[in-house]
């Protein structure tokens, strides 16, 4: 890890931000300790990493901001802005783009001392949520944007939902469920390894999938969704399979790097509807902010917030971070604060 000096420029309706706080993201792990397949390093490398992040308006081409304004930075840039050239499908959300790019996936990211953003990726965040809470939006949005696919589902009094995943994306997904949508723990059960990590999960029912019986339980969900991703993928999947009632539908969350064999008999048998869900865009992000307007919603964000937020100044600061988290990533989110 080096720092380097870029110069950029500021088209119209772009914006200039100040990285202020940022979150890691093991994605950012995988890039930084060279755990992606070769090819896909080489692609990408080198760039700045972090996508989850806010900062303050510095410059502003934009009739919708003003210098000063805290924003939410939104990491997808769609390929509408960036290749108007290419013709899209209609009614096909932002985030499934073609020609779209990702802040710390190819495109640098927030580790920088000015991001220059269109303003079709920043979200104002109001004065009543601090922070510390507002740079839990972009992961948070993730979650919006896979419950998305069945949000009438969800509104429907009499479905019931288990979600596979004890770490940070199982933990925000399940709060966005009780706190977002009102799912309460006489219909919700979240499934893990980890009891230490399944206490915090105090508004659902919680079961350990090392003792839990999933052949012979007889409760059946509607909707389940996988938030573990890596080895635990092909486990998690197929205990969904396993635990899913009749046309259920299953969210795949979790990312891995091996493929992953799945019981399709039952998935035929049962009419499952399977729905793959990757990042999120401006309309999560704004539902996200407009949440955490919600008291009681930034309580329960705020339990996986570190104990410490780590100040960071130089490029060597960064990597003691990044290193440290390599070698424990931990429950809860590292978050730190920039001084440029």
């Amino acid at each position: 890890m080096e720092e380097v000096h870029k110069t950029r420029t500021i088209p119209d309706r772009w914006v200039a931000v100040e990285s202020t706080y940022a979150s890691i993201c093991h994605a950012d792990l995988r890039y930084f300790a060279g755990l992606r397949r070769p090819e896909a390093l080489a692609k990408k490398l080198p760039m700045a990493l972090l996508h989850e992040g806010i900062g303050i308006v510095k410059e502003t081409r934009s009739e919708k901001f003003s210098v000063g304004d805290r924003v939410v930075v939104v990491p997808n840039i769609p390929g509408q802005i960036l290749h108007p050239e290419i013709d899209q499908k209609p009614d096909v959300p932002v985030n499934y783009s073609k020609g779209n790019a990702f802040l710390g996936s190819g495109y640098d990211g927030l580790a920088q001392s000015r991001l220059v953003h269109p303003e079709e990726c920043l979200v104002k965040i109001p004065d009543e949520i601090p922070n510390e809470i507002a740079v839990l939006a972009e992961l948070s949005s993730v979650s919006h944007h896979a419950l998305s696919h069945v949000e009438d589902k969800l509104k429907q009094a009499d479905t019931r939902v288990a979600l596979f995943g004890d770490g940070p994306v199982g933990y925000f997904t399940a709060v966005m469920l009780k706190y977002l949508y009102g799912v309460d723990a006489e219909r919700f059960v979240v499934f893990g390894a980890a009891d230490d990590k399944l206490a915090h999960f105090d508004f659902a029912r919680t079961e350990n999938v090392l003792t839990y019986d999933f052949d012979h339980s007889q409760e059946k969900f509607d909707v389940l969704i996988e938030c573990t991703g890596g080895k635990f993928s092909e486990s998690a999947l197929n205990q969904a399979i396993n635990s899913a009632d009749s046309l259920a539908d299953i969210i795949f969350m979790g990312v891995t790097e091996e493929l992953v064999p799945i019981d399709t008999r039952d998935i035929l048998e049962k009419g499952i509807t399977a729905h793959g869900s990757s990042r999120s865009s401006t309309v999560d992000f704004e539902a996200v902010v407009a949440g955490m307007e919600k008291p009681e919603y930034r309580a329960a964000l705020s339990k996986i917030l570190p104990e410490q937020i780590v100040e960071i100044a130089t490029g060597d600061d960064f990597r003691a971070v990044m290193e440290k988290f390599v070698e424990n990533p931990g429950w809860n989110k590292t978050v730190m604060h920039f001084h440029w």
